[in-house]
């Protein structure tokens, strides 16, 4: 690592500087707002260490506090890019600046989302870069964002700033080159303001994903969760979105399902639970199973009071129940299954019994032999899952 004589760190806000003409005319135009720069070294090029003196030269004539941070990419089954994109953001991480202004433009945020819906990317992928993101503890600005690279380099020519160019911007077995170097120039030709409508686009998608998230926040908070950082929870949005049937994420001590479509939490308890008694209280707390039993009088309804002790176990398998006396009786799991309970849910739901005989399951009823006649006094019960509480 090499930095310039003033010390970088008292500075909050950095430009992440490459050496090429957006990172350049972005340094320009902030380098009276008291801000460093950071240069990433990724030392993929033979030009690499000539970028760096680039770099170190440029700040020097703009009076810019500079770090130069050497980094070494490992693909581990990634694309280069990819590789390079994530030690940059690494370093960007571990940097002494709280908040990084990046130069990407309108020209790549269009290539972005064109790249991401090509690979058949969902409304994440289709949101692009945002103005405004998180980075662990960080703030990552795009100031350009809405600049096209045309508007960048006029601006870099009527000022006389000097800048280089990076050769593998020729490479077009790159998907981007292959985007701005092939695809673009035929879309200029009969769509003239893709770049426009595209990056227009990105910000409806965006909104969406920001509707996306709070409610996920709003979700966890009511459930007594801690909110979880910026990163995770895109990346929580971003499985909860895919296509695969069953999805389990872990947060704050509990777990995110989703089952048919539907998502449950999970607040993965450590239990072991005996059978016990139903001594008449109209709540029975059951901490080990994570609620309550709640129990009321109903004329009409419910269990038939006669069959009272009642005591609640849980599912040891094979039990069977007949909530519908026009219906055969019939396994649980089967009922489970019809009645679409989760499975990791069926084992901890408490289960009513008169004496062996099985009473009462959750969400299937009250099997027939025990239902309270018409117009007789029934005891309806209810099993209420508890929220854990705020913090």
């Amino acid at each position: 690592m090499a930095s310039s004589r003033k010390r970088p760190s008292v500075r909050k806000l950095a430009v992440g500087l490459s050496g090429g003409v957006d990172s350049v005319v972005l340094l320009h135009r902030l380098k009276e707002r008291r801000v460093a720069a950071i240069h990433v070294h990724h030392g993929l090029s033979p030009n690499a260490d000539r970028w760096a003196e680039f770099c170190r030269a440029l700040c020097k004539r703009f009076k810019v506090p500079l770090i130069v941070k050497k980094v070494r990419v490992r693909r581990a089954g990634k694309g280069l890019e990819a590789a390079a994109r994530e030690v940059r953001y690494q370093a960007f991480r571990e940097s002494p600046f709280q908040v990084i202004a990046l130069a990407h433009n309108l020209d790549d945020q269009a290539e972005t989302v064109l790249m991401n819906l090509l690979r058949g990317a969902g409304t994440r992928g289709a949101s692009g870069m945002s103005e405004r993101s998180r980075l662990g503890g960080k703030v990552l600005l795009r100031p350009l964002l809405g600049t096209t690279r045309h508007e960048i380099l006029a601006y870099a020519r009527k000022h006389g700033l000097e800048w280089l160019e990076d050769e593998s911007n020729a490479d077009e077995a790159l998907t981007r080159n292959f985007i701005r170097r092939a695809v673009g120039p035929l879309l200029d030709g009969k769509f003239p303001k893709w770049r426009q409508n595209l990056g227009r686009a990105a910000k409806h998608f965006s909104k969406q994903e920001i509707g996306k998230e709070d409610l996920l926040r709003q979700y966890l908070r009511s459930r007594g969760l801690k909110a979880p950082s910026e990163a995770k929870l895109v990346e929580m949005l971003k499985q909860l979105a895919s296509a695969a049937p069953r999805i389990k994420l872990r947060h704050d001590g509990a777990t995110l399902r989703t089952y048919r479509g539907r998502l449950f939490l999970d607040p993965e308890l450590a239990w072991q639970f005996s059978p016990q008694e139903w001594s008449g209280e109209p709540r029975l707390r059951l901490p080990e199973l994570g609620g309550e039993l709640r129990f009321r009088r109903a004329r009409g309804k419910g269990i038939a009071l006669e069959h009272r002790p009642l005591s609640v176990r849980v599912r040891s398998g094979g039990e069977r129940l007949q909530p519908d006396p026009r219906r055969p009786r019939r396994t649980l799991k089967n009922l489970f299954q019809e009645a679409g309970v989760p499975p990791w849910q069926r084992e901890r739901l408490p289960l009513l019994f008169s004496g062996d005989d099985l009473v009462w399951v959750p969400g299937l009823g009250i099997d027939a032999r025990f239902q309270a006649a018409r117009g007789a006094l029934g005891l309806v019960p209810e099993w209420r899952s508890t929220p854990r509480p705020a913090r």
